[in-house]
């Protein structure tokens, strides 16, 4: 067993429509690989073990992520994995990969070309296939129902969601690999026409292709490949009911305990170290709110300084993305904890949660 895990590098391609990218991904991973590889001093050889997050429905064939594998190289053979998710559950593969002491050095990336297809059909293929995916209910139609329940209980405004937008955007401004951005206020976003009501544009994530890719290693190898790894603290987590009607919609119990679970502070009454930065995968404006309030993030903590999903959100990188952006912050010295979050399936329903510290613990 290792002792301890730490994120030594991260690169992710920038998110937009690109024609000139493949569903296989390989165009742009090569690239990030190389930069990756770069920061951290290593080649394809020193990786002990690879893990992969892509969807063989969004590329619209079998076993597509075997194609990505030709970003990898066939000399010499890997050990290899995959993960019909999210990347940041390719991640947490990794990680337990490392812990075990399978592997001293391992790669979790992510992809996905969501222009290809029609991404809000696509998507509700994840729902029940006996009563509610015959019904044909795309995922914004479903987030809309999440925040008009929240806004008949209560629980915020369309000016609170619009706020939401309007900072994220102004926050990507400083992140290159951004699909939207701008400095816009609430006022000026709330007269746009709806998507899907209350939903406006800017309350959902752009559709964007993109792909991300972190690296960890041990606690052996973490401090000769990077100044000052993120050391992993604690990383959990949790799958709520997938029925739409079986669970309340805003309550998000999968967040809070997954966050309690890895060690995070005030989630669901539980104890632990603060944060300083948090990046949370929201692809809708009122799931920041939900999740602001699930794990327990207090007005102090700088939340998706990035501008988060709904600035990019490339389907199947963007949650490894959010741990690989909190684990930047912790290298550069910009945060001492910081805590990154990955949601996937309908309505917030599994979710993620990873702590990132300046010191091994």
């Amino acid at each position: 067993m290792n002792s301890g895990v730490a994120v030594v590098g991260f690169a992710q391609s920038p998110v937009r429509v690109r024609e000139d990218a493949t569903t296989s991904g390989v165009e742009m991973l090569v690239p990030i690989f190389a930069e990756v590889f770069r920061a951290c001093g290593l080649t394809r050889r020193d990786i002990g073990f690879w893990c992969s997050g892509s969807s063989d429905y969004l590329a619209g064939r079998a076993f597509s992520f075997v194609s990505a594998v030709d970003a990898i190289g066939a000399v010499p053979p890997a050990m290899e994995s995959h993960v019909e998710m999210d990347a940041a559950w390719a991640l947490y593969e990794a990680w337990a990969k490392v812990l075990t002491g399978e592997a001293e050095i391992a790669l979790a990336y992510g992809f996905g070309k969501s222009s290809g297809a029609e991404l809000r059909r696509v998507l509700a293929l994840q729902l029940d296939p006996y009563l509610v995916a015959p019904l044909w209910p795309d995922s914004v139609s479903v987030a809309a129902l999440q925040a008009r329940l929240g806004l008949e209980a209560g629980r915020w405004t369309e000016t609170d969601m619009a706020e939401v937008a309007a900072r994220s955007r102004a926050a990507a401004l400083g992140n290159p690999a951004a699909q939207v951005s701008g400095s816009v206020t609430a006022a000026d976003l709330l007269p746009r026409p709806y998507v899907a009501e209350p939903l406006r544009a800017h309350d959902c994530a752009p559709v964007g292709d993109g792909a991300a890719v972190v690296i960890i290693a041990s606690a052996a190898r973490a401090r000769e490949l990077c100044e000052r790894p993120a050391w992993i603290s604690g990383f959990a987590h949790r799958v709520d009911s997938g029925s739409l009607g079986a669970r309340d919609l805003l309550a998000v119990p999968s967040a809070a305990g997954a966050a309690a679970a890895a060690g995070a502070a005030a989630a669901s009454g539980g104890s632990g170290v603060p944060v300083d930065v948090a990046e949370l995968h929201a692809p809708f404006s009122h799931q920041e709110l939900l999740l602001r309030s699930a794990l327990g993030l207090g007005e102090e903590v700088v939340v998706n300084p990035s501008g988060g999903a709904l600035c990019g959100n490339p389907m199947f990188a963007a949650g490894l993305a959010r741990i690989g952006l909190a684990a930047r912050a912790v290298m550069s010295g910009r945060a001492s904890r910081a805590l990154g979050h990955a949601t996937s399936g309908p309505a917030l329903q599994q979710n993620l949660v990873c702590v990132l510290s300046g010191e091994a613990s």
